[in-house]
């Protein structure tokens, strides 16, 4: 069975750094691209793309991010990271690594929720979707 785990996640004080890790297993990770999702915690809020890395090493980022993050593979490793700096509160957030097949259509910026869950169902061809690890930033 394909699947990811997360970890690095915990507390970190504004401004300083936090560098979280999604390993997979059972599938060829190399083929595949990679993302993390953030969703704030409590109520109904949208999961939010932070950034990507395709197969090909091709990334985004989302402008709430955009040079304090860096998405980066290991494909010898089968693990993806993404290195966060100069933190914010506002970066407070569950972050979840999502497996998607490395072809159109592209990436949802945005997935709705709904019981407090990513509605994965609006990520097409997603092939894994991980249990998620919390940051919290604290000032």
């Amino acid at each position: 069975e394909m699947q990811v785990v997360e970890s690095g996640g915990g507390t970190v004080q504004v401004g300083g750094s936090l560098r979280l890790s999604c390993t997979a297993s059972e599938f060829n990770f190399h083929d595949y691209d990679m993302g993390w999702y953030r969703q704030v915690p409590g109520g109904e809020y949208d999961c939010e793309l932070v950034s990507y890395i395709s197969s090909r090493s091709t990334s985004y980022y989302a402008a709430s991010v955009k040079g304090r993050f860096t998405v980066s593979r290991d494909n010898a490793k089968n693990t993806g990271y993404l290195q966060m700096s100069s933190v914010q509160v506002e970066d407070t957030a569950k972050y979840y690594c999502a497996i998607k097949s490395a072809t159109p259509p592209p990436w949802a910026e945005r997935l709705p929720a709904h019981g407090g869950r990513c509605l994965t169902s609006y990520l097409r061809n997603l092939a894994v979707w991980g249990q998620g690890t919390p940051v919290t930033v604290v000032s």
